[in-house]
């Protein structure tokens, strides 16, 4: 690389540091929260060989429920700070929810003597997360809704 080159490239980095860099400092933060948070759950509820990995199934549909919450409140009830979402929802709910071990525990399931454990666990996981998401976003207008009338 040449010396202009080199120095354009420095000049690219600083620039996204300086725009983006507090934001992936957030992420990570949240994201290092979110990934404890679902390591104790987990710790909590031990999964046994052959049967629906509890732990990842709850640890997916709360999350689907926390981010349904969450921009419901970020984008129709707060002005929320420009780093809320990244921090709480990329962050924290990202480094919870895990869809990749929710896919390799089907991959684990998919075996003759528990290919109906592997449907169930691939199906229920996708409907309970959608159908939590929008309970929760539902629950939320309407829990809004109510405490503004009550004012």
């Amino acid at each position: 690389m040449h010396t202009a080159e080199r120095a354009e490239s420095r000049a690219r980095w600083r620039e996204f540091w300086r725009s983006q860099g507090v934001v992936l400092v957030v992420v990570a933060a949240g994201g290092a929260l979110g990934a404890l948070a679902r390591y104790g759950l987990a710790q909590g509820l031990p999964g046994r060989a052959g049967h629906i990995p509890w732990a990842t199934f709850v640890t997916n549909v709360s999350g689907c429920f926390a981010i349904g919450v969450l921009m419901v409140a970020v984008t129709e009830i707060w002005t929320a700070h420009r780093l809320l979402r990244p921090f709480l929802g990329v962050g924290v709910l990202g480094g919870f929810t895990t869809f990749s071990t929710y896919i390799n525990e089907i991959r684990q399931l998919m075996r003759p003597e528990t290919i109906v454990a592997a449907a169930c666990y691939l199906a229920g996981t996708l409907i309970c997360a959608l159908l939590a998401t929008l309970a929760a976003m539902w629950l939320t207008r309407a829990g809004y809704e109510r405490a503004r009338r009550a004012k």
